[in-house]
């Protein structure tokens, strides 16, 4: 999938949205990419997942052993991954506020892990993925998503294979641009910031 066809599949699915969006990350935007739209047909998550897998080095991709995705926006995007990729697929969830491990999902020590996102701006929500990961026993080869909204600007402890890379300014709380902040506030992300 060429870059376009990719920004075509989020228009057609109208996951490009437009407006005054607080991000997971706590920064404001004036757009927002809802990755649970795309990924809600089967067809084209499964579409978007094998693109992003066809993305990663091949030597790479021989080497994963299984994915793992935080919850709650991973969960579809790193299952379709799995698929791809033809290996098992587990996500991290976070009731008390740290990721981990949960409903039986267990890593065998030094399993190698593919860390799947669905969006990443900031990079810590993927950081702190990578850490439990981690702490469980897992070893992150690299990770990916459908998504860098930093445009590669995001720093992450192992390679970071995005299948787009999108730059849509984002604002700290006091660098809202004046036209920016008279437009209402929306936040359609699963966290709380």
């Amino acid at each position: 999938m060429t870059q376009e066809d990719i920004l075509a599949e989020f228009r057609a699915s109208k996951a490009l949205l437009e407006g005054h969006f607080l991000l997971s990350s706590g920064r404001h935007s004036a757009h927002y990419l809802q990755c649970a739209r795309i990924l809600m047909d089967p067809m084209r998550a499964s579409r978007m997942a094998s693109a992003m897998i066809a993305g990663l080095p091949r030597e790479l991709r021989s080497e994963i052993d299984v994915v793992v995705s935080p919850a709650m926006g991973g969960v579809i995007i790193g299952h379709e991954a799995g698929r791809a990729l033809g290996v098992e697929a587990m996500f991290l969830e976070r009731p008390e506020g740290v990721f981990h491990l949960r409903r039986g999902f267990a890593l065998t020590k030094g399993q190698k892990v593919l860390m799947v996102e669905d969006v990443v701006t900031t990079g810590l929500s993927s950081r702190e993925a990578i850490t439990a990961i981690q702490a469980e026993g897992g070893e992150v080869v690299a990770a990916t998503s459908l998504v860098d909204r930093s445009a590669g600007s995001v720093e992450l402890p192992v390679p970071f294979h995005p299948l787009i890379a999108i730059n849509f300014p984002s604002f700290a709380d006091d660098e809202v641009p004046e036209e920016l902040a008279e437009i209402a506030i929306t936040k359609p992300g699963s966290r709380s910031v």
